[in-house]
């Protein structure tokens, strides 16, 4: 077995799959490999998964062992600030904020619980999707809501899609040459979920995601934003609140107006004359096209406004489409950037600095 000094499994755990990389300390990922997603349990199925997945990558690297392990976790709360080794302590407190992300949290708990089973005597590290937006000021995360939404339950703007977020950043400074401290980007993230995010001196300023990844844009399957008189009058006639999440969550975006959540089928449809799926299109251009003027108001200027994710690097006609709305606000005409999205860089990345004694 080769040794494993150097080189970080990172485990990440989407919508659809889980994916797995091995990344070493150079960045270069040496094997990839993804399964169906686990149910988040830990159970015997979920470590029979996992199994299965790190034997996959470890074969293509040579049976090479890592030295640590890096989990995405999507809401960190106010409480995870910045990557942090996982101990009994650190799942209690992601536990209790399953509330604030019910898809995705109790899903990354089962990867954490099932992956320390498997490789205990190496170092777990968490890196939070909300960290990145740490620095978002008052007025940006606060909500005009009665005080004791906040104090008592927690309700503001945390912002998600962090690890993508920190990635495009990065590969736009190297592509603009210039540091990321002097850049004012407009980040959006198109994929299963949708963000845009104004990113001020290589910091999060604003994003159109809140409390939980439902706010904003027009998704795949989640509503964005909408009327919360809407949902209110739903409460009213009857759905309960599982019912109302269920809808919220996968029967709203795309699917909800065109009946299917994968845009590739969307566009098919659509270029066969199919009207449902024209105007689903037509809905997620508008609305990506004002959460990113409405970043736009938070910065100086815009440098750069990068494309990430999986319909923001993948469809030519959704990403043209957006551009082409934002016409009037391109005076001087700032370069439009693709950038493939790499959160397993990212939390290789944090995950090596975090495991040497004295990281932080």
């Amino acid at each position: 077995m080769t040794a494993g000094t150097g080189s970080a499994l990172v485990l990440n755990a989407g919508s659809r799959t889980i994916k797995a990389s091995l990344v070493d300390r150079s960045n270069r990922t040496l094997a990839t490999a993804d399964a169906d997603r686990l149910d988040g349990s830990g159970d015997a199925d979920d470590r029979a998964t996992l199994e299965r997945l790190v034997g996959a990558v470890r074969a293509a690297a040579g049976d090479r062992a890592p030295s640590v392990v890096g989990h995405r976790v999507v809401h960190g709360g106010s409480v995870f600030r910045s990557p942090v080794v996982v101990d009994d302590a650190v799942l209690a407190r992601i536990d209790e904020l399953s509330t604030l992300a019910p898809l995705h949290n109790p899903v990354a708990l089962g990867v954490i619980r099932a992956a320390r089973t498997l490789l205990p005597d190496v170092p777990h590290v968490a890196c939070f999707d909300t960290a990145f937006h740490a620095t978002l000021p008052e007025v940006a995360w606060r909500y005009p809501l009665p005080d004791r939404w906040l104090d008592d339950w927690g309700v503001r703007r945390y912002g998600f899609h962090g690890l993508s977020i920190e990635w495009s950043v990065g590969r736009a400074a190297e592509r603009l040459d210039r540091p990321a401290r002097a850049l004012d980007l407009v980040v959006a993230h198109l994929g299963g979920g949708c963000s845009v995010t104004a990113v001020r001196g290589g910091r999060s300023a604003w994003t159109s995601m809140g409390l939980t990844p439902l706010e904003g844009l027009m998704m795949t399957t989640r509503s964005g934003s909408i009327d919360p008189g809407a949902l209110v009058l739903a409460l009213r006639r009857g759905l309960s609140a599982d019912e109302l999440e269920a809808a919220l969550d996968h029967d709203s975006g795309l699917r909800g107006v065109a009946g299917s959540g994968d845009l590739r089928v969307v566009e098919a449809a659509a270029r066969d004359g199919d009207a449902r799926a024209r105007l689903a299109i037509a809905m997620f251009v508008d609305r990506a096209a004002a959460e990113i003027a409405a970043a736009a108001t938070r910065l100086r200027r815009i440098d750069a406004l990068v494309f990430t994710g999986g319909i923001g690097e993948h469809s030519v006609r959704v990403r043209g489409s957006i551009v082409r709305r934002l016409a009037a606000l391109r005076a001087g005409a700032p370069p439009v950037l693709v950038v493939e999205a790499r959160e397993d860089l990212v939390i290789a990345r944090a995950a090596l600095r975090h495991a040497r004694p004295g990281g932080s």
